[in-house]
């Protein structure tokens, strides 16, 4: 068995048909779905395509579940900044409740055994936060206490959306990147487990991705600058890692 990590969607379907479509080719048996799965252009649309997977499907929490369920609910917090506020009200406002349903109430962490590689624990940030960064560079005190009391010998988690397979303390963390909102290229990013770990990344039709997101929410808070940064154009792994850092 082979399980396929997509982590950090962001309501970019294109990106998540070109990966699925992957997926299938390969005849890949298990999707774990790492968090950040919906907020973003087409987030209704992109819990759909996912809920069809059915039982192929494993989610994990991210903040972007917790964030949307609470909007969903009336009771998000207002102090949040536009840049994750404005997203977040506006896919609330597309979901029926079918889907805030199917989001919430995920867990914060899964544990799987995954052919070749042992038992691997999943999750969106780390084992006690859904915003905690860590990062290709972090120290190695900090993976060790945001994973105390873990033992898998394999940690997949996402969340900064910058793909990376690093040893920490003689443990494995794997970051597959961001399908939906990808930082040093375009494409999708994503990564199969087992026997391996292998680092994946999909090109897709950015114009016709464009063009289809443009169609699809034209109110979507900065439509067109989440196509120029997110699918025609990606803002680079060292830009990136430099505000990550700053924030981490």
């Amino acid at each position: 068995m082979r399980t396929a990590v997509l982590a950090d969607i962001h309501g970019n379907l294109p990106a998540l048909d070109a990966v699925l479509a992957e997926i299938d080719r390969e005849g890949i048996d298990r999707i774990v779905l790492n968090g950040d799965i919906a907020t973003g252009p087409m987030p209704a649309e992109t819990l759909d395509r996912l809920a069809d997977l059915g039982d192929r499907a494993v989610w994990v929490h991210g903040n972007a579940e917790r964030e949307l369920v609470a909007a969903y609910d009336g009771r998000l917090d207002p102090t949040l900044p536009d840049l994750v506020r404005l997203p977040t009200e506006y896919g609330a406002g597309r979901l029926d409740r079918r889907h805030r349903d199917l989001i919430d109430g995920l867990p914060l962490t899964v544990d799987l055994d995954v052919d070749g590689l042992g038992r691997v624990t999943f999750c969106h940030a780390t084992g006690r936060s859904d915003t905690e960064m860590l990062l290709v560079d972090s120290p190695m005190e900090k993976y060790r206490a945001a994973f105390d009391g873990r033992t898998a010998p394999t940690v997949v988690l996402g969340h900064t959306h910058m793909p990376f397979d690093r040893l920490a303390d003689r443990r494995r963390f794997v970051n597959p990147g961001s399908v939906g909102m990808p930082y040093g290229g375009t494409g999708a990013y994503w990564v199969v487990l087992g026997p391996t770990v292998v680092l994946r990344h999909t090109p897709y039709d950015t114009e016709r991705a464009a063009a289809q997101l443009l169609a699809a929410a034209p109110e979507y808070p900065g439509i067109e600058d989440f196509v120029r940064e997110n699918v025609r154009a990606t803002p680079s792994d060292a830009e990136a890692l430099e505000v990550f850092t700053a924030l981490a």
